[in-house]
């Protein structure tokens, strides 16, 4: 009984618990880790000092590690996502400090496709770790950016990949 019981309580430690978010009103949700709130004024400011911030953000409570989730007025449904996505790669390299790519491609996600990449790159006074996404909804510009120091990168990782499986758009 005592192995039975270990073995249980070590499934339950691996479990990463999760919580359900919603974009807006628009039926996309997701699940963040069961740890990530929504983040103070104070931390959207330091993350994002030149105003632009996404509109909704869950992190964990320093901030050092996010969720940032947005829909932009950009048409971009008819699009080829390979094409738009070499427009968005080569902006990064122009924009983005230190821009590290480790993936660039196009993935099938909750029946639709995205672009997806993973990219590291330096922000104001750290190395990051981004895994972003992108997709059409309607006329709009669906993105997610999973977003970690390098140094909380390894320890979140697994939610973070997690999390990423569960968008759900209706």
């Amino acid at each position: 009984m005592k192995i039975i019981s270990g073995i249980v309580a070590l499934m339950l430690s691996t479990l990463c618990f999760a919580k359900e978010v919603q974009v807006a009103d628009t039926g996309i949700t997701f699940e963040a880790p069961d740890d990530f709130g929504p983040l103070s004024q104070e931390i959207l400011d330091f993350k994002w000092p030149q105003s632009r911030a996404p509109r909704w953000v869950v992190g964990n409570e320093t901030g050092s590690t996010t969720i940032a989730y947005d829909l932009k007025p950009h048409d971009i449904s008819a699009a080829p996502l390979k094409a738009l996505m070499g427009d968005f790669a080569a902006t990064f390299e122009r924009v983005v400090p230190g821009v590290e790519w480790k993936k660039q491609e196009v993935i099938h996600l909750s029946g639709r496709d995205w672009i997806y990449f993973e990219v590291t790159s330096n922000a104001i006074d750290t190395d990051i770790y981004n895994i972003m996404l992108v997709t059409s909804y309607g006329k709009e510009m669906l993105l997610f950016n999973f977003n970690s120091t390098k140094e909380d990168f390894p320890q979140y990782e697994k939610a973070l990949r997690n999390s990423v499986n569960t968008i759900k758009i209706p």
